[in-house]
């Protein structure tokens, strides 16, 4: 059976929590990566940064509704909902936009679990976790490659 191991890849790009939001944008295009794990000083994963994280920061930001009762507004929606909305629109750190406490799979996961992880949840990128510590990331792309048997060396 194909573990994590098998198909992630070690050499991971990461940036911190500090990174400018334009400069993380760039990283992802030009390295044509969906996701980057943010890390702290020591590499403790913090967060992952992925595009949707990037594009929902351009989308509408939704205009409360009130109403009123006994001379008092009262929202429609919940202002802390809006307060995450207006930080995510105008982040300028990766620290500001990314997905804190992101799902992770360990390096023994098998890739059936690592595909349904994606596919019921919609997730692009996972972080390989060992005790810990960052060792690896798994991609969309990493899957696919199992169903072209000469990628993993066998024919």
């Amino acid at each position: 059976m194909i573990k994590a191991e098998d198909i992630m890849t070690k050499d991971v790009i990461t940036v911190s929590p500090d990174t400018e939001v334009g400069h993380a944008t760039k990283i992802l295009l030009e390295k044509r990566i969906n996701g980057v794990p943010v890390v702290d000083e020591e590499g403790k994963l913090l967060g992952i940064l992925c595009q949707s994280d990037l594009i929902s920061q351009q989308k509408r930001l939704p205009i409360p509704s009130f109403f009123t009762l006994l001379d008092g507004l009262i929202p429609f929606t919940s202002m802390k909902q809006l307060e995450r909305e207006v930080s995510k629109a105008t982040a300028a750190t990766v620290g500001d936009i990314m997905t804190q406490n992101p799902v992770t799979v360990r390096p023994d996961t098998d890739t059936e679990t690592v595909a349904t992880l994606m596919v019921e949840k919609n997730f692009h990128t996972l972080p390989v976790l060992d005790e810990g510590e960052l060792v690896g990331i798994v991609g969309k792309e990493d899957i696919l490659r199992i169903l072209m048997p000469e990628s993993l060396g066998t024919s």
